[in-house]
């Protein structure tokens, strides 16, 4: 498995290949993820066609298992975050 990239050494790359200082990559950076978090959160969903997605969806409420103890629990129904990848992020994978 590859390493993982650091917010700072992400940052460091894409300030290198646009000019710009790694103060303001970091500020619009963190302004992206800010602006998906809130949309996401009121219920929108956030496209970059051919990257990626972000959108929230609803979870049935359910029955699981402590796997400690076998005990049935039960799970109330919430929202989680679904990350669809895009045909060239997959593309870029293969």
């Amino acid at each position: 498995m590859a390493d993982n990239i650091t917010k700072t050494e992400l940052v460091a790359s894409l300030a290198a290949a646009t000019g710009e200082s790694q103060a303001t990559v970091s500020r619009v950076l963190d302004a992206l993820f800010a602006g998906v978090s809130e949309a996401v959160a009121g219920g929108k969903k956030v496209s970059i066609p051919g990257w990626i997605s972000f959108e929230q969806v609803a979870t049935a409420a359910r029955t699981g298992r402590n796997p400690q103890t076998g005990a049935e629990i039960k799970i109330p129904a919430g929202k989680r975050v679904k990350v669809t990848a895009g045909s060239k992020l997959k593309a870029a994978v293969k």
